[in-house]
């Protein structure tokens, strides 16, 4: 992915982004074309997302159907590419209140680059579902507990396909007008925050949250 300096952003906000928006795109060379899946990733239950300084060499957690062909492709050690889609929002030159001024699109997304190991192991398969559900509950559920239904779980496993993914390299892109002067920055993110649209909010979040503000003045 093309990352301009101004929106170049550390492991930090990839692992933001990540435990964020789990939701993935898993993709893989085909024969004929790229495989792509939508599928949920979550890091090592043990591990300590929030202190982790480098991706590189993590190891992340995923599953798909088995009943999709892509489970059929994977193989050990392929290389492949994760990208998570974090908040996203048009930005109308109208709310910089300056001529003369171009809209954009402002953006989080984190593609994570390394290498399939697949998981075919039935009771694999089982714990890192047990994981997902562990891992989805608390950072975005209600406190379900899976306990009654493991059961069902347990019926339901075998059309699971399980992998470990281990990460080469990380590139992120927080696109969040940096280069806008902070006084534009401002109105942009007040805009925003000022929406009856979530992800609105949330770009607005993440504009005073995650991203440096411009020194430049107008």
């Amino acid at each position: 992915m093309y990352v301009p300096k101004i929106y170049q952003s550390p492991d930090a906000d990839a692992v933001r982004l990540i435990r964020e928006y789990p939701l993935a795109l898993l993709l893989t060379n085909g024969p004929a074309a790229p495989f792509a899946t939508h599928l949920p990733v979550i890091f090592p239950p043990a591990s300590e997302p929030e202190k982790i300084v480098s991706l590189s060499g993590g190891t992340l957690y995923g599953h798909l159907n088995r009943a999709n062909p892509h489970w059929e492709t994977l193989y050990e050690e392929q290389h492949a590419t994760l990208v998570f889609q974090g908040a996203n929002a048009y930005v109308s030159a109208a709310v910089y209140e300056r001529t003369p001024a171009a809209p954009t699109w402002n953006f989080a997304t984190t593609h994570v680059h390394g290498r399939i190991h697949p998981m075919p192991a039935r009771e694999d398969a089982l714990d890192v579902v047990r994981w997902t559900v562990a891992a989805f509950e608390a950072k975005h559920g209600l406190g379900w507990d899976p306990g009654p239904s493991l059961d069902y779980f347990d019926k339901i496993v075998d059309g699971v396909g399980a992998f470990r993914f281990t990460v080469d390299s990380v590139d992120t892109m927080l696109k969040l007008s940096q280069e806008q002067a902070a006084c534009t920055r401002d109105k942009v993110a007040a805009h925003f925050a000022a929406s009856p649209v979530g992800l609105q909010r949330e770009v607005s979040h993440l504009m005073r949250t995650a991203a440096p503000t411009a020194t430049t003045g107008e």
